[in-house]
């Protein structure tokens, strides 16, 4: 999609999206949108007549966009991105950062929680000075939420495609270290809850609002209710890296998958590229979880966006392979996160489930907001709210993108 060079409709300047099919709150409704200075002003009939009639209005005539025959929606919420178009938030560098943002944000993503890899503490040390560079000064295309740490306290069997050599238990004077760095800034943290200290991690943490959630775990449902019990509250890529029901003798044993299921209280997301998690286990856990209860997220790596063939995964010199949409470990059948955007996996959960496109968008938006806590401005089209909004065909093949009152693409 073409940039349209973050174009910004002034401070108080007017935009209208006029004739488009609202998808907001997993309803969906004909209505007009209206921007000034950033935010939604208006959702309703007639977004020019209501211009014309409001006393705040702008002098200047309002900038008009035709949604006719497409669907207006808020900006998708990506809760776990390591990359994109050859680029990967372990490079630690502010071009990196940048591109993936912009590449991401052509895609209908406008809020991105940057995510980590298990690797060195140096190479972390040096993202997370990047990162509060890059956020400090602004970039064009997807925002960013806070920090995603993911590891690097892992079970060594459940691992996927995370280095072995950097995999460790939770040391408290290593991650209250990087909650400095990060000035605060982590905004979840995955992990395998059954590793020694990880309940006194998440006590610490999840006091200062850091979202706990189970990672590359082994644990048994046992282990996930104790988990809970100290403030574990979400599943990473549901499924991926997790245990589920297998055999101790002759006894069955329940893992954390069956663990997400049981708890009404317990949020999971999704790798929506149709690899990850099949139609009939997308239909099952819409079935279970419902859409209020699940996000939608990529999990790309920097091979989005880029041609079939072998890349580097992380700072350890890991080769992947990809091929016809699927990325894997070079030297193995191991998947290593995804080439996905957005858009794609809104369109292919949508296709496998046959469920309303609304209550598939609200996994991409406003559900992924509640979860990270931002849903008092972000993840709806409501009065009020940021003007992050996308636009897109019965396809989702996106047109436009708003970033923030910005006509980024």
């Amino acid at each position: 999609m073409e940039s349209k060079g973050n174009q910004t409709f002034g401070q108080m300047n007017t935009m209208i999206i006029k004739g488009g099919t609202v998808l907001t709150g997993g309803a969906e409704f004909q209505a007009d949108v209206v921007v000034r200075g950033g935010r939604i002003v208006y959702v309703g009939p007639d977004g020019e007549s209501w211009t014309q009639n409001d006393n705040q209005s702008h002098s200047l005539p309002a900038e008009i966009i035709d949604a006719a025959g497409k669907y207006v929606s808020p900006g998708f919420i990506d809760l776990h991105a390591h990359g994109g178009d050859g680029a990967d938030f372990g490079d630690g560098t502010a071009e990196a950062f940048r591109k993936v943002l912009a590449f991401h944000g052509s895609h209908g993503t406008t809020l991105l929680y940057p995510t980590s890899m298990t690797g060195s503490l140096d190479s972390l040390h040096k993202s997370i000075e990047t990162y509060k560079q890059v956020k400090s000064l602004g970039a064009d295309g997807a925002a960013m939420g806070g920090w995603h740490m993911e590891g690097p306290y892992f079970s060594a069997s459940k691992r996927g495609a995370q280095d072995p050599r950097y995999l460790k238990n939770p040391d408290p004077e290593e991650y209250m270290d990087i909650m400095r760095r990060t000035d605060g800034q982590v905004a979840r943290w995955s992990l395998a809850p059954e590793l020694p200290g990880a309940h006194d991690m998440a006590r610490a943490l999840k006091a200062r609002g850091v979202l706990m959630a189970y990672g590359h775990t082994d644990a048994s449902f046992e282990e996930c209710e104790d988990a809970f019990n100290a403030g574990f509250t979400h599943m990473t890529h549901f499924f991926s890296g997790m245990s589920t029901v297998s055999r101790n003798g002759i006894y069955r044993r329940a893992g954390a998958v069956e663990y997400g299921y049981y708890n009404d209280d317990v949020t999971v997301e999704l790798i929506g590229d149709g690899i990850h998690v099949p139609a009939s286990m997308l239909k099952m856990t819409y079935k279970i979880k419902g859409a209020d209860n699940i996000a939608l997220v990529t999990d790309s790596i920097r091979a989005a966006g880029l041609p079939d063939g072998e890349y580097e995964l992380g700072e350890g010199g890991l080769r992947i392979r990809v091929a016809e949409g699927m990325a894997t470990l070079a030297d193995s059948q191991t998947l290593a996160g995804s080439v996905a955007t957005m858009d794609l996996v809104v369109r292919t959960v949508w296709r496998l489930t046959g469920l309303p496109l609304a209550q598939i968008v609200k996994s991409a938006t406003e559900t992924p907001a509640r979860i990270m806590g931002v849903d008092g401005s972000k993840g709806s089209l409501r009065e009020g709210f940021d003007a992050d909004i996308v636009i897109f065909d019965n396809d989702v093949n996106v047109s436009e993108v708003i970033v923030g009152g910005k006509l980024i693409c």
